[in-house]
């Protein structure tokens, strides 16, 4: 049920206020939303009256936002760009459905997307949308309807498809080596890459090794691609996933001192909330990256 009008302000008057708030002065806010500084003044004064709390006072020959006024922009700006958002959306997939994903990066340009071909093809109504986040997120206070998450299947609130399995490769440019490795320990002496979402992922390819190593130091990053491309630049060695390590040896870039993939703890899921039915193009997606797994089970 939406909340009673004189609850919902009109969005003139909420962008007259975002606009003061980011700018500071009313007649910059006019400039911007192509207004005269008094129609900037009408929205306001209509848009406090119509919340019965005071949002501005005079400031000199000025106005200037309350503590109330200045949170209640910011508010609104959430407001604005979710507002712009869906708009964006609706517009960019005209007819057809859309689907929000939140992916982790370097996943999904080397695991999902060209897996995503075959579903567009077969499902060309539905549009496929791209963001990135890094770590769990509330559902609630997002716009995305399904997402990509990496561990257990321990994202609260959420059902789980597993997608793959994390197998990884230690990776390197061609010249970094001195000597040729016969030896995971033999990697010791060189510097190590890390990934700041992977803590210990080292420590625990060393374990499966045989081979046992104290704690690491080492350059950190946030994203499996940054690191790959330090390991290219010949900062050091990096741990790469299967999908991103192979589409680096086969460009040349990047080498395997050792051969042989290690499967490690945690997998890739797809997310989705479970208070939210799945709409028709998640469920469409859902589906057939079911039937895609058990059809492509041993390279999924």
């Amino acid at each position: 049920m939406i909340a009673p009008r004189r609850f919902l302000p009109s969005v003139s008057s909420l962008l007259a206020l975002e606009a003061v708030e980011r700018l500071g002065t009313a007649t910059a806010a006019a400039e911007e939303l192509s207004l005269t500084h008094s129609a900037v003044s009408r929205q306001l004064k209509a848009l406090q009256d119509q919340i019965g709390v005071p949002l501005l006072y005079r400031d000199g020959k000025g106005l200037s936002l309350t503590p109330a006024g200045a949170d209640y922009a910011a508010q609104v700006r959430d407001y604005l760009q979710d507002l712009a958002r869906a708009s964006l959306n609706i517009r960019a997939a005209g007819e057809r459905s859309s689907l929000n994903l939140a992916v982790l990066p370097a996943f999904g340009s080397h695991w999902l997307l060209p897996r995503l071909r075959e579903f567009c093809a077969q499902n060309p109504e539905v549009t496929v949308n791209f963001g990135t986040r890094l770590a769990p997120f509330d559902f609630a206070q997002e716009h995305f309807d399904a997402a990509i998450h990496f561990g257990r299947p321990d994202w609260p609130g959420a059902d789980h498809l597993e997608l793959a399995r994390e197998s990884v490769i230690p990776a390197c440019a061609p010249g970094a080596l001195a000597q040729a490795v016969a030896a995971a320990s033999d990697l010791l002496s060189l510097p190590l890459l890390h990934l700041e979402g992977r803590p210990g992922a080292w420590e625990d390819w060393f374990a499966r090794q045989g081979c046992r190593a104290g704690h690491l130091r080492g350059m950190l990053f946030d994203q499996y691609a940054q690191m790959a491309e330090a390991a290219a630049l010949g900062f050091g060695v990096a741990l790469l996933p299967r999908y991103l390590a192979e589409a680096e040896f086969r460009t040349g870039r990047l080498i395997a001192p050792l051969e042989g993939y290690t499967e490690v703890e945690g997998a890739y899921h797809l997310v989705w909330p479970q208070l939210r039915r799945p709409n028709p193009a998640l469920r469409k997606l859902l589906d057939w990256l079911a039937a895609l797994r058990e059809t492509r089970k041993p390279q999924f």
